[in-house]
């Protein structure tokens, strides 16, 4: 795919001022099977992020790329566009984001004649989004013309100074640069922050995927901090989910009782 890529380049058009939100659903899933369209509060989990790039203000259209028939047809009942399956080995567990989504710039460029400026990627595992958030994130990224991507993270506890590597039988410090005696045991307070990637929102630039066969965000990602809203990755995790769409108000929950109860 990168070779095809790569040889029709100079071809791309990008539709300036044009931003679409993409999902990738893939059919398998290890600790939750079917997990994609499995019922969260009522819904298939996929549709909080459907309804999540139907809310955002500034996206023209939300695509899912799935490989599996039935993922797609729930998805188009949520409302989603699925104009094509993605091929198999785009979809096993060694399969990376870049791929698929690249993959699905290749198909808009050669059936549709162009593709969107941006794409806002939208991680079915994070339902606990606020539209709003995904606005500013747009916003965010169209205002600062030198960076080349955007990534949401949140403020972790973890500082990763204090950690440890193993050489042997021994402990060293993940940090040789750090010139400290024993820096690892300094107080948390003497280090910066640490944030952790989360998949609430990244907003990516079609011209930073095409322009690098390896590249997904640049080397300018923009800082986006998001609240820690939690990744479903067990059931434990839905549970969580179904306990905070119970206790506070989320749009786009609100959105789909009203238009798919």
């Amino acid at each position: 795919m990168r070779e095809t890529y790569t040889a029709i380049l100079m071809e791309w058009n990008i539709l300036a001022g044009t931003t679409y939100a993409i999902i990738g659903a893939r059919s398998g899933s290890k600790n939750i099977p079917q997990k994609n369209i499995r019922p969260v509060g009522g819904f298939p989990l996929i549709a909080y992020s459907i309804v999540a790039g139907i809310l955002t203000k500034g996206v023209k259209r939300t695509i899912v790329s799935t490989d599996l028939e039935e993922i797609a047809a729930v998805a188009k009942t949520f409302g989603a566009d699925v104009p094509f399956l993605r091929p198999a080995e785009l979809a096993s567990d060694n399969a990376v984001d870049r791929d698929f989504i690249v993959h699905a710039l290749e198909w808009l460029q050669k059936n549709e004649g162009g593709v969107p400026e941006l794409l806002v990627f939208l991680r079915p595992t994070s339902p606990l989004r606020n539209p709003d958030s995904l606005t500013e994130a747009i916003r965010a990224l169209n205002d600062s013309r030198d960076a080349t991507g955007l990534r949401s993270a949140h403020k972790s506890d973890c500082v990763p100074q204090k950690m440890f590597g193993k050489n042997g039988k021994f402990f060293v410090g993940l940090f040789p640069a750090d010139t400290r005696i024993e820096y690892h045991g300094l107080p948390r307070q003497s280090f910066p922050a640490s944030y952790k990637a989360d998949g609430y929102v990244d907003v990516l630039r079609s011209k930073t995927l095409l322009d690098s066969p390896e590249s997904t965000y640049g080397e300018n990602i923009l800082a986006f901090e998001t609240p820690d809203t939690g990744d479903i990755d067990s059931m434990s995790d839905i549970e969580y989910v179904e306990r905070m769409l119970q206790q506070h108000h989320w749009d786009i929950y609100e959105y789909l009782k009203k238009h798919h109860s």
